[in-house]
């Protein structure tokens, strides 16, 4: 597969990362670019071999519905609170629309069970179906469809077998992989290679469907039945969203649709969250800063049980707890940074080097060695999510005592070793601020769980030791301007430390929490948006440049919310949200020249963060006074109390 050439000037043959639609069936999902090609699903779940990755390269893999010769869509949408994606469709002889969306229906294993669910059965599970439907609302449209699944990561060329009678039905399949595609479809499928391909003159009240399944799970057969299904499908989403508890608030739509996403990228399973959908989206395009986030770390947690808290969504939050719980279990306190959805530990990298990557940009990554990293934030926030969900249930549940005494033990053990840091950097090892506050996280939480259990010569021990660390970290982290920098060893910033305000590491009106807020608003921002660092001053082990990290400049939202500057803050909230890809959905940076979406996409963290953001704005607003009520009391129903209490408060 040749690589796209860095001097060519014509238009790219990729879709910009932003204009992508992201479809979810909580155990796999897909991107759908705006031609109407799937350019992007791995199954059976978010980290297996993608069976179209066309996304990464050309040649490998792509399942496009849609008018012949047009590939600009009047417009696109999702279905109001649903993952149903609609684009329409306007071409010189009539108009189409076309729907897309990954089935869910009722409950399927009543008489065996799942071989992978490890959470409490729902009501509703994966129908292991990709749905298109078409209806023909005016005149006349040529539709064509092409189906050319490519597996393992675009190396394995399908060959397709006519399934049962006439030309509806087909199965793609290679002897290297397990899975196997069966297209249905009220069209007439031909095979060119690797290809099935339909054609078809469609008129006004024409309807036309394609179903792609992948398990046991039988899929719809006709036009009827699969309407009815993804009706199922857009209520269940609509239900789901109906147990939130929104703000009634212009940024409401922004709420929404970023817990739609969450929801997306939960592994239902097993109730992980997996970083993002994709694997080697460039941070910058043709650079290296490419790599595999289809897996959950633990960092993610303290911002997703409070944002699954703060919206209403209990059962999601209890499931994500669990599953962080189970891990601490088994690991004995011994936690890496990240993990698979299923849990599983080793996440050996590995590059494709048969894939060009998006718009050239190699290598492209599966795995991530990141996991094989010390950061020692992970302790503190496995302890802020366990003290979130005690505050929450108002108990501390027996089997948690042991693990929470096990994690705060370990952080006190190792928080005056140099670690990777929090942005996992390939570089030295350095004493970087953010991993001694989240050591710090890590005893306060732990002391104040102690209280509430009763055991006061844990709660006098731990509290010892946050005190400790909080002394060293303002005695080596600060600079001569009163500012928190990266790490001991140097004056530059870092965009982790507005997260001393979100954890009350400091009273947000400590000069040195001000001063901190204000350098990396005016000395760590390009056009306004926020840079995890600068790389000319940071040993990352890596070269080439990246944008700005989205999730900083919602953190930077916060931390102006919490030392007072909400005029600032509302503003900047307004502006990110004004950046927001043309389905509300948003990757992992942003150029803040361009405003171009970079890296994987759509990136959880950025919606955790976002959430928290508007959350702060909006909750400030509304209260008497900024600062009356900590983040999360409203949500968790507490009453104003007369100190600061920590973000999962």
């Amino acid at each position: 597969m040749s690589a796209w050439p860095a001097n060519v000037t014509t238009a790219s043959p990729f879709a910009a990362i932003a204009d992508n639609g992201f479809l979810s069936d909580c155990e796999t999902c897909a991107l759908v670019a705006p031609n109407g090609a799937v350019e992007w699903l791995c199954l059976p779940r978010f980290d297996s071999p993608s069976v179209f990755g066309a996304i990464l390269d050309r040649d490998a893999g792509l399942f496009r519905l849609g008018p012949d010769s047009v590939n600009v869509p009047a417009s696109r949408r999702y279905l109001p609170g649903t993952m149903v994606l609609e684009t329409s469709w306007g071409t010189r002889g009539g108009w189409i629309i076309v729907r897309d969306v990954l089935l869910i229906g009722p409950w399927h294993h009543e008489d065996e069970r799942s071989h992978s669910h490890r959470r409490s059965p729902t009501d509703y599970d994966a129908d292991h179906a990709l749905l298109r439907l078409i209806r023909c609302v005016n005149g006349e449209v040529q539709v064509n469809l092409d189906c050319e699944p490519k597996f393992d990561y675009g190396r394995y060329a399908a060959r397709w077998d006519y399934d049962g009678p006439g030309y509806h039905c087909a199965v793609a399949s290679v002897d290297e992989s397990e899975i196997a595609l069966r297209l249905a479809t009220d069209m007439r499928i031909g095979f060119e290679g690797g290809r099935a391909c339909a054609r078809t003159l469609m008129k006004e009240g024409d309807t036309l469907f394609a179903a792609l399944t992948w398990s046991e799970h039988p899929g719809p057969r006709t036009y009827d039945d699969a309407y009815k299904r993804l009706v199922w499908t857009a209520h269940h989403w609509q239900h789901w969203l109906d147990h939130a508890d929104f703000p009634d608030h212009p940024w409401r739509a922004h709420l929404q649709r970023s817990a739609l996403t969450l929801k997306g990228l939960s592994y239902a399973p097993t109730g992980a969250l997996v970083a993002a959908a994709t694997t080697s989206l460039p941070e910058s395009v043709g650079g290296e800063r490419n790599w595999d986030y289809r897996y959950t770390w633990i960092r993610d947690s303290t911002f997703m049980l409070w944002g699954l808290y703060s919206l209403g969504f209990e059962w999601e939050a209890n499931d994500y707890f669990y599953f962080l719980a189970d891990l601490a279990e088994a690991e004995q306190g011994n936690l890496q940074i990240m993990y698979g959805v299923g849990g599983e530990a080793e996440l050996p990298e590995r590059t494709l080097d048969h894939l060009t990557g998006y718009e050239g940009s190699r290598p492209v990554r599966v795995g991530n060695n990141a996991y094989r990293q010390d950061q020692h934030d992970v302790w503190g926030a496995m302890l802020d999510s366990f003290y979130l969900h005690t505050k929450s249930r108002d108990q501390l549940p027996d089997r948690i005592w042991p693990i929470l005494v096990k994690q705060v033990e370990t952080a006190l053990e190792h928080w005056e070793e140099p670690d990777y840091g929090i942005w996992e950097v390939r570089g030295e090892p350095k004493h970087f601020t953010s991993s001694k506050v989240m050591c710090w996280v890590a005893a306060d939480r732990g002391a104040r769980l102690a209280e509430i259990r009763g055991d006061m010569e844990y709660a006098a021990r731990w509290q010892s030791a946050a005190d400790a660390i909080k002394a060293d970290v303002c005695a080596h982290a600060v600079d001569e301007r009163g500012v928190f920098c990266q790490h001991y060893d140097t004056t530059a910033l870092d965009a982790s430390v507005l997260l001393l305000p979100l954890v009350r590491f400091l009273p947000a009106n400590d000069p040195r929490i001000r001063s901190t807020v204000f350098a990396i608003a005016d000395e760590l921002s390009e056009e306004g948006l926020v840079l995890r660092y600068r790389p000319a001053e940071t040993d990352d082990g890596l070269g080439g440049g990246e944008g700005s990290f989205t999730i900083c400049s919602f953190w930077l939202v916060s931390a102006l919310v919490e030392i007072g500057e909400l005029s600032r803050a509302h503003d900047l909230c307004e502006k990110l949200l004004s950046y927001a890809s043309p389905l509300n959905l948003y990757a992992e940076e942003i150029d803040p020249k361009s405003g171009r979406h970079l890296g994987n996409f759509p990136q959880a963290f950025t919606h955790l963060a976002l959430i928290n953001a508007v959350m702060h704005v909006i909750h400030a607003e509304q209260s008497p006074r900024i600062g009356d009520l900590p983040l999360g009391h409203e949500a968790l129903g507490e009453t104003e109390r007369g100190f600061r209490e920590p973000l999962s408060d």
